[in-house]
């Protein structure tokens, strides 16, 4: 028995709205929002009395999700989502983009904060590592073609 396909990866975050305009503002596509809660999410996910909302973000070619969940109920934990790369755990999300310098001022009204440099490999790639919303780590790959 093998996998059929990764679906998504989900992070918890403190602010929807800002996480959402932030990933559209890199290119994702908004799929689509709902309202949570009740007995077979609690059973789901294993919190009672849980609250949240959710919206799910794809990428163009349609082969990759991210669901962003902000909870009511109950109160979101640091998850210490601005640990640095080496922290164990989800670490980063990766991009190709086509124009990294323009991605990247696309970001930065929406708070996107470069962690150290763009930086050029040999001919092959021009890639820098960004903090989003919520401290979320974004790998940003432009290749040279």
């Amino acid at each position: 028995m093998t996998i059929k396909s990764m679906h998504h990866v989900g992070i918890t975050v403190t602010d929807l709205a800002a996480s959402v305009a932030f990933f559209e503002a890199l290119g994702m596509e908004l799929e689509g929002k709902a309202h949570m809660e009740g007995e077979f999410v609690d059973g789901v996910i294993g919190l009672d009395g849980s609250r949240s909302d959710i919206a799910m973000l794809r990428t163009p070619d349609d082969r990759y999700r991210i669901e962003f969940s902000e909870f009511q109920a109950p109160d979101a934990i640091d998850g210490s989502s601005d640990g640095p790369i080496n922290a164990l755990g989800l670490r980063h999300i990766a991009f190709v983009v086509d124009d990294l310098d323009a991605t990247l001022a696309r970001l930065r009204p929406h708070g996107a904060g470069l962690v150290r440099n763009v930086e050029t490999y040999e001919n092959i790639l021009k890639t820098c590592y960004v903090r989003g919303p919520e401290g979320i780590l974004i790998e940003l790959c432009e290749y040279f073609s």
